[in-house]
């Protein structure tokens, strides 16, 4: 159990300072990794950033991925589910031009007009503040691939066994505190579990700027 985000980030923070060393990226998934990834980045005296992905499912099946879709124009195509969908290329064109006008809107409310740090060879972290189903996450994995990130890791203060073994075949190492034999929902995983906010978001990421 946690207390909160922050706290949570915290203990993650102690299990990566023994793993990690200077070239690192910590990436928070928007809006309740934020606040993790924060107290994650300070600890480690690494520069924070937003990632914001988007999972391309098909209409009718929307667990099963097309794509992941990131910012500028990042697509990372799951080609086997691509082809037996049947749809034709205008089609998924269609579906990843709409997740990619979100992800934008997102971006810009988030980090403004900050640029994105180049991930390109980095270790990077990806932090959010639990993985229940993984799609979030896995996306996330597939986008910072096709950016040409390193060593991809994923710090989760609590996730879903069932979906554990699924995330090792997307990331090159995983830290997770708690896994829990059942995972109802994250949020029963903290004692304080709001909803985080653009503005709360947006802010902890200027202050990580600013120093």
């Amino acid at each position: 159990m946690f207390t909160d985000r922050r706290e949570a980030g915290k203990r993650l923070a102690v299990e990566l300072a023994k793993r990690h060393g200077s070239d690192v990226v910590v990436l928070g998934l928007p809006r309740g990794g934020v606040p993790v990834a924060a107290e994650v980045a300070a600890a480690l005296g690494a520069p924070l950033d937003v990632l914001v992905v988007r999972k391309v499912g098909v209409p009718w099946q929307p667990e099963l991925a097309l794509a992941a879709v990131g910012e500028g124009g990042a697509v990372a195509f799951t080609q086997r589910v691509v082809e037996a969908s049947g749809l034709s290329p205008e089609q998924i064109r269609r579906l990843v031009a709409a997740a990619a006008e979100q992800v934008e809107q997102v971006t810009a409310e988030l980090r403004g007009d900050a640029p994105a740090l180049d991930v390109k060879g980095r270790t990077v972290v990806v932090v959010d503040d639990g993985v229940a189903t993984g799609a979030t996450a896995r996306a996330a994995a597939a986008v910072l691939r096709h950016r040409g990130a390193g060593h991809v890791l994923l710090a989760v203060p609590v996730a879903s066994p069932e979906v554990v073994p699924l995330l090792e075949h997307d990331y090159d190492e995983l830290v997770v505190l708690e896994e829990p034999a059942r995972l109802h929902s994250v949020g029963e995983w903290y004692r304080r579990f709001g909803q985080v906010s653009t503005t709360e978001a947006r802010d902890l990421l200027v202050a990580s700027r600013t120093g």
